[in-house]
């Protein structure tokens, strides 16, 4: 049986600067949690805005492209994998959607967090359910920190082809858990979450050590007396 939509969102505060806010990466075993703030331009309006994971590749990149060129304000916040296993992946969200706000160059005057909690923080501020598929600045927020992390992965990807990164995102799909029980952890990995510290416990760290030998050329010696 299929759930009922959620009603149309009605916010209280009717003013121009309402800021959007929401988070990617919380399921993620390897690299940071990444959210994003949004203040849109009710003058420069961006057709199409949706929840980020109900849209394509290419056209995520595009609405990206339109949000940076016609948002009054927008900022990202992070928690590395670090901040992550020392805080919990909660907390560790809810600093990094107070960075993103703080780094806003416009104060917001209001805040809507996608989810069913705000952080503790100094701003007058309401959680969404869904909102990321019924407000237009979560919506913004929520392609802004998805490109931006998806496009992490692509480059920690190349650093670490092996564990399939770009295809993944980190999440424990059975292609990165199986990586992950050949062989080790990366230093990016989140230590704290369980088949991450499985993997270290069974193979360690990964290391590439044996790769980086030096190879000398077999004649390179000779004719030296």
């Amino acid at each position: 049986m299929s759930k009922r939509p959620l009603p149309p969102f009605e916010c209280q505060y009717q003013g121009r600067l309402l800021a959007g806010v929401d988070e990617v990466g919380r399921g993620p075993l390897v690299g940071a949690v990444v959210t994003a703030a949004v203040i849109l331009n009710p003058e420069k309006p961006i057709p199409g805005l949706a929840d980020s994971k109900k849209l394509t590749d290419k056209r995520r990149e595009a609405l990206y492209e339109q949000i940076i060129e016609r948002a009054v304000s927008w900022s990202l916040g992070r928690c590395e994998a670090d901040e992550i296993d020392r805080l919990n992946i909660f907390q560790a969200t809810m600093v990094a959607m107070e960075r993103a706000v703080a780094g806003l160059h416009v104060e917001p005057e209001y805040v809507l967090v996608d989810g069913n909690r705000c952080p503790k923080w100094r701003w007058a501020s309401e959680p969404v359910v869904k909102g990321d598929s019924r407000v237009e600045a979560i919506s913004a927020a929520s392609i802004i920190a998805k490109v931006t992390r998806d496009r992490e992965m692509a480059v920690l990807h190349e650093e670490f082809p092996e564990y399939g990164f770009a295809g993944h995102k980190g999440y424990p799909t059975p292609v990165h858990l199986e990586a992950l029980g050949r062989l080790g952890a990366t230093a990016h990995h989140r230590r704290s979450f369980r088949p991450v510290q499985e993997a270290i416990d069974a193979v360690g760290l990964y290391s590439r050590a044996a790769d980086q030998e030096l190879q000398y050329p077999g004649d390179l010696f000779e004719n030296t007396d």
